[in-house]
């Protein structure tokens, strides 16, 4: 089994499908913040949680506060009537959260998230490994290292669990567990074994990683689109060697805050539309701003995994003619989810509209076909296909 960063999204809303990508008011593919062109506020512009969501006009949103409402009169749990009418609306991507959950989607798409610092994965007979340690993370201060077996936390065993439930362990998902509670470990190495308590802590993610390629080619990988993201992209942009190419790595990226997209394709066109989008029957645009690198070669990895936010980036780059697009069929999310406040402070969120690529193509259901597939070392691919775009000397 492949390893997962042991940074993950909050848990999911009972009536969510995956993380979503929001629009108009509040931007999430895992509930971002932001605003978008043609929303009451200015594009990228941050407001705090309590003045983010907005009730939406359409019918569904309507029907699921009513529901709401009607259970809170009655005594029972507005959340609870709200998911059994999002379930009923038949959306796959419209999904109910906690106001716990909701501001735990924020700060995750603000790049920050409650852990000890580590990455693991399931080995093949269910252990448990960890693969990387944050510097400067509760892990790192510890003394764990890459390599160590994880046997337990706070008591309970996790071998043979997937990793999803060990990460909801080490969070405390369980009890709300904010930074600062304590969490014990037991953990090995070698012949060694050991418990250590460690305080969870307010850690930020790597969402971009930049590597240079022998031949000079720079790589960078985005994982999701949290926020400072554009511009860290436009940095190594700037940084990498002139003329040799780059490999922007979304494949697994889930999505994320639309604007970090949006000025994240800023990086490699000079201004120009990114995509459309429709809400309750109008149509706004995105624009790239001007200035980006139009000279250097780019190719766009992608997979199955590649979602929502980064699709909307993938279909911009390859319609605007910017990048090669190089892999297997991206997921397919390309709905517009809009959220409404609920009467216990709980957020619905229902499907009122789509995106388009700058060609005027649908994502939604279909996802991005690339230009050219790529099966074993995808990037060794990339690299070829770079050298066929430019001169590499």
């Amino acid at each position: 089994m492949p390893g997962r960063d042991l940074f993950c999204p909050p848990r999911r809303p009972r009536a969510g499908a995956t993380l979503t990508l929001v629009f108009a008011g509040v931007l999430v593919a895992g509930a971002a913040t932001g605003s978008l062109p043609g929303a009451r506020s200015g594009p990228g512009e941050r407001k705090s949680p309590a003045h983010t969501v907005r009730s939406a006009p359409a019918a569904a949103h309507e029907q699921v506060t009513r529901a709401a409402a009607e259970a809170l009169a009655a005594g029972k749990s507005p959340m609870e009537a709200a998911e059994r009418a999002v379930s009923r609306s038949g959306d796959r991507w419209g999904a109910v959260y906690s106001p716990g959950d909701y501001q735990e989607f924020q700060e995750a798409l603000d790049g920050q998230y409650t852990g000890v610092g580590l990455w693991a994965r399931r080995e093949r007979d269910g252990r448990i490994d960890v693969t990387k340690v944050r510097t400067g993370s509760p892990a790192a201060d510890a003394g764990i290292r890459e390599g160590d077996r994880l046997r337990s936390v706070d008591g309970e065993r996790t071998d043979g669990r997937p990793v999803t439930e060990v990460v909801a362990l080490l969070r405390g998902d369980a009890d709300d567990a904010p930074a600062g509670t304590p969490v014990t470990l037991g953990l090995e190495r070698g012949d060694r074994q050991w418990t250590r308590t460690l305080r969870r802590a307010r850690l930020s993610t790597d969402s971009v990683t930049v590597r240079r390629l022998a031949g000079g080619v720079t790589v960078i990988r985005i994982s999701a689109f949290t926020k400072g993201v554009g511009d860290r992209v436009r940095a190594a942009v700037h940084g990498s060697s002139a003329g040799r190419g780059v490999i922007l790595d979304l494949r697994g990226n889930s999505g994320g805050l639309v604007t970090e997209a949006v000025s994240t394709a800023s990086a490699f066109l000079d201004g120009g539309l990114v995509a459309t989008y429709d809400v309750d029957g109008g149509q706004r645009a995105l624009h790239a701003e001007p200035g980006g690198d139009t000279a250097q070669p780019l190719v766009t990895l992608v997979d199955g995994g590649t979602m929502s936010a980064a699709e909307l980036l993938t279909g911009a780059l390859q319609d605007r003619g910017r990048a090669v697009v190089v892999g297997s069929r991206t997921f397919g999310k390309g709905s517009v989810q809009m959220p409404s406040r609920l009467p216990d402070g709980s957020v619905a969120e229902l499907t009122v509209g789509h995106y388009r690529t700058p060609a005027g193509r649908a994502v939604d259901g279909r996802g991005i076909t690339p230009d050219l597939p790529a099966g074993g070392d995808a990037v060794k691919r990339a690299e070829t296909v770079l050298t066929g775009l430019g001169d590499p000397s």
